[in-house]
């Protein structure tokens, strides 16, 4: 065999030089954990340090190799190390650490870690890890953790308490924790679109929409942005400019289930029920959302109001078999069936997942006289009134009861007369729909006259004053209202009747007082009656221009005093 001599010069270009560097052993330590070789993987990052001293990453790579080895205690010294000299900002090796804590089994040290990771980590990249850790640190500690604020949740708590304010209608508090919160954190947009969602509450248009402006210019394609504006547009009259935005809506497919449902929502709102349906459809499909009953009473909604009865009809089944003993769907099936069977046409529902009766009770403590009327003239609230009646709790149903008395027509008086007859109905109810009864003008058998007189009576013995441990400014605003617009040459004894009935009227409800919205009306009522009781001739409608009021109004006032003052006695 020939030999083969090779010459210095010819070795050199034959040999490929290897460059030692950190990246070099970082690749073969990656290489080396592939295959479970963990102690090459640690020679190779110790490696990677050597020549990289001041990269933290790489002494954060020897740490997690020490500790998938069960050396805890070297893992939380370089973790430490890297801390204390190379990059004290690093938070998220105290979360490392208090994992290495609690393996250790030294739940004290680990709550520390932990703590300190969530009160000084800004990125929350381990947030939902943490609580986990938290979870497992009180049931081991046998104690809440020691923990004061998430750094990375900073204005998510006064977030939550702010939207929770707005939900209870308390929407001047919940402005001034959005405004800290926006003015802290500038960039939290979500706040910026529920101080705008409260302005608009509030009846401060221009300042809501000048806030969602600042949401879409940090963010111009918001979506809960888009659809605060569209709800906007909608309030001003701006056809032509809401028009163009729910074209972009319209083609909008969100990702995420929060802008699911809020696309789906506002869709509906605004009367685009085929959209809606097809959002609500959308997360309907997904695990995480689709056990929510609710969910299925606002996609059974959009489809009665695209006129998919059927698939209504379909939703509102799934509906009662998830929810058995809720009344809702039961109610909704029930209309649903006047419309299949008897072609009843009813107007669009409402998406709030409740019975429609409920709602106009909500909103009787605004609107009285608005309110009535929609009862008086929209057939499904009619409907739900009367459905209420007859499967409401109590408390309920006295509500309902005393409802009825604001619309006062033949129907109330059949529905009413015909409840005094059911066996099985609680005398307190029998007795209110009674009272409401002769409110009316309906004559009711003897016995019931005198069961009415026989509580009026009793209310009687204790002076009316003596149950008023208080005197509100807002009572005494009624009496001087009143006392203003009548006459100055009237005798004396008629002005102090004025006081003396409605403090009998307010006594006799005591602890459950009218909550004064209108006290032009009230105040109407009083002169009215007062007038009367002196043997005056007047009209509803002459107290009403005088107070600026309608006449319904005064006359419902009117009554309301009479029937619990028993002034015919």
């Amino acid at each position: 065999m020939k030999e083969i001599n090779l010459r210095a010069e010819d070795l050199q270009h034959k040999v490929i030089p290897i460059h030692m560097d950190a990246n070099f052993f970082f690749e073969r330590a990656v290489r080396s954990l592939d295959r479970y070789h963990y102690d090459k993987a640690l020679k190779y990052f110790r490696k990677a340090v050597e020549y990289e001293p001041e990269n933290p990453v790489n002494h954060c790579n020897m740490a997690g190799i020490l500790s998938e080895m069960g050396d805890y205690e070297g893992s939380n010294a370089v973790l430490t190390n890297i801390l204390e000299h190379v990059e004290p900002s690093m938070t998220e090796c105290y979360f490392y650490m208090a994992n290495n804590y609690a393996n250790m089994d030294n739940f004290e040290e680990a709550e520390r870690a932990i703590v300190t990771y969530l009160e000084q980590d800004t990125e929350g990249q381990f947030l939902e890890e943490a609580e986990e850790i938290i979870d497992l640190l009180e049931y081991e500690l046998d104690r809440p953790a020691k923990l004061v604020r998430i750094k990375s949740r900073e204005g998510m708590i006064e977030h939550d308490q702010a939207r929770a304010l707005m939900e209870e209608g308390k929407f001047a508090q919940a402005v001034e924790m959005l405004e800290s919160i926006v003015q802290q954190s500038p960039d939290f947009l979500a706040a910026r679109n529920n101080l705008a969602l409260a302005y608009y509450y509030m009846g401060l248009f221009h300042r809501a929409k000048e806030t969602i402006g600042q949401v879409l210019e940090l963010e111009q394609g918001n979506l809960h942005g888009l659809c605060n504006l569209a709800i906007f547009y909608q309030h001003e009259g701006n056809t032509k400019a809401l028009e163009h935005l729910l074209d972009t809506l319209s083609i909008t497919v969100p990702f995420h289930q929060e802008h699911v449902f809020k696309l789906a929502t506002t869709m509906g709102i605004l009367g685009r029920h085929e959209e809606a349906y097809g959002h609500f459809r959308r997360l309907l499909k997904d695990e995480e959302v689709n056990e929510d009953p609710s969910l299925y009473h606002y996609t059974a909604v959009a489809a009665f109001n695209s006129a998919r009865y059927m698939e209504a009809k379909r939703w509102w089944n799934y509906l009662l078999k998830m929810d058995p003993q809720s009344a809702i769907p039961k109610f909704y099936l029930a209309q649903l069936e006047q419309v299949l069977v008897h072609h009843k046409k009813y107007p669009k529902l409402s998406y709030q997942y409740h019975l429609p009766f409920e709602e106009q009770l909500k909103r009787w403590e605004q609107d009285e006289e608005g309110m009535s009327e929609e009862i008086k003239h929209n057939p499904l609230i009619r409907s739900s009134f009367f459905w209420a009646l007859r499967y409401g709790d109590t408390g309920t149903k006295l509500q309902v009861i005393r409802a009825l008395s604001w619309i006062a027509d033949d129907e109330v008086k059949e529905t009413l007369s015909a409840f005094l007859q059911e066996p099985d109905q609680e005398a307190l109810l029998k007795e209110a729909a009674k009272q409401v009864l002769i409110e009316m003008g309906v004559a009711v058998p003897g016995d019931c006259i005198d069961a009415a007189a026989e509580v009026s009576v009793t209310s009687e013995q204790r002076p009316a004053v003596m149950r008023l441990p208080e005197w509100k400014g807002t009572w005494q605003g009624v009496v001087d209202q009143t006392l203003q617009h009548m006459d100055l040459s009237m005798e004396r004894e008629r002005k102090n009747n004025v006081q003396n009935l409605w403090t009998a009227f307010l006594g006799k409800l005591y602890p459950d007082t009218p909550l004064i919205r209108q006290p032009e009306g009230w105040s109407a009522a009083l002169d009215y009656l007062t007038t009367k009781m002196h043997g005056g001739a007047v009209t509803y409608q002459e107290v009403a221009q005088r107070y600026g009021v309608s006449a319904s109004t005064v006359s419902r006032y009117a009554r309301r005093i009479h029937s619990v003052c028993s002034l015919k006695e």
